[in-house]
């Protein structure tokens, strides 16, 4: 069976809007660094076109978000943009175990990734869910002391008063004026344009083994096949990695952060934003697309290695009063496990990758 691989890197730039009364070589090289482009429709690997989606990115919108994104002087002394803790090279999260923020200020969580966010089953973001959606996300690290340490007002002014911006928001909104939500709307149109699909995982699905045995069988090596089948099977992980993202977006306790001594949680997690018992020490699972590029794992980073995770999973999580009723002992054997991080290499996707443009407005 023949299939075509949807090569997400070949975007469609579109054309520049004229602009009046701007300094025409000024746009055109700005323009020309950070063209707008068109997202693919249909990405390999994922169910729903994007066009079918509510969230579906602009693509005015998100060519200003990228410059957002990337920009520094959203914080309060120019040196943190949100690239700074969401890094391309690391599945757009970090290497570190937590954010490190504006003067060097440590947070308490590391920065989730929000690859294939455009395929939330459910729109709150961070790692408790106190963001209802991204555009509510990008709006909170902004004042946060720890994190850009600028202020609303002030980190709109800042943009606002570079003329080579407003002509973007004028063909992203229809008009020049920067606001706070017009600034926090971009950048979440632009996150939902990093997407990863067209993996070799994806590419096998395609596939009828009795069609095309030799490619079938070269596409996934027989560990990655077997962790496939224990990732769907015996080791429970899509209970709650489900879907074409890997994720239910939903909230579990896995007894990370858990001190049996003291029976209390470094980090209440999801419970501060609900109040509800249920949601102590629960935090929101994380989509598996690229997270073997996003060690250490967990909130807190408290896992370093993909084997330290599955080592967690195996022993049914750390037991604590909360504990989800989904943990529980696997009984795997470490060949088992072997395959299992084995077939996470092979949903490593494309498509998502960027760098930040080489000129800002």
């Amino acid at each position: 069976m023949c299939f075509s691989a949807l090569a997400l890197s070949a975007l469609v730039l579109l054309p520049a809007a004229p602009l009046a009364d701007d300094d025409a070589v000024t746009i055109a090289l700005l323009d020309a660094v950070n063209p707008v482009r068109e997202m693919p429709n249909e990405v390999l690997g994922h169910d729903v076109p994007i066009s079918f989606l509510k969230t579906a990115p602009d693509p005015e919108k998100a060519r200003l978000g990228r410059w957002l994104f990337f920009d520094g002087r959203l914080s309060g002394d120019s040196s943190v943009s949100c690239a700074t803790c969401h890094i391309p090279e690391f599945g757009f999260s970090e290497p570190t175990p937590v954010s490190t923020g504006i003067r060097g200020q440590r947070g308490a969580r590391k920065a989730p990734s929000f690859i294939n966010a455009v395929w939330a089953f459910y729109p709150e973001t961070f790692w408790d869910g106190r963001a209802a959606d991204l555009e509510e996300q990008a709006i909170g690290p902004i004042a946060n002391p720890i994190e850009m340490g600028s202020t609303h007002d002030v980190a709109v002014k800042s943009i606002a008063e570079l003329p080579n911006y407003r002509p973007f928001f004028e063909r992203a909104f229809g008009d020049r004026e920067v606001t706070l939500d017009r600034v926090a709307e971009a950048i979440a149109h632009y996150e939902r344009t990093r997407v990863s699909g067209n993996s070799r995982y994806d590419q096998w699905r395609e596939l009828d083994d009795e069609d095309d045995a030799e490619l079938w069988a070269t596409l996934l090596s027989e560990e990655e096949r077997l962790g496939e089948e224990l990732f769907f099977g015996k080791a429970l992980c899509a209970t709650c990695h489900t879907g074409t993202s890997f994720t239910d977006s939903r909230y579990h306790n896995l007894g990370v952060g858990w001190d049996a001594e003291t029976e209390t949680f470094a980090d209440i997690g999801r419970f501060e934003v609900t109040g509800e018992e249920v949601d102590k020490g629960a935090f929101k699972t994380p989509g598996l697309r690229e997270v073997t590029l996003r060690a250490p794992y967990m909130h807190d980073g408290s896992e370093a290695t993909l084997r330290d995770v599955m080592e967690l999973y195996n022993k049914g999580g750390n037991a604590n009063p909360w504990l989800s009723p989904k943990m529980k002992p696997l009984n795997l054997s470490e060949p088992e496990i072997d395959a299992i991080i084995a077939f996470m290499h092979a949903i490593e996707g494309e498509g998502y990758m960027d760098s930040a443009p080489a000129r800002f407005p």
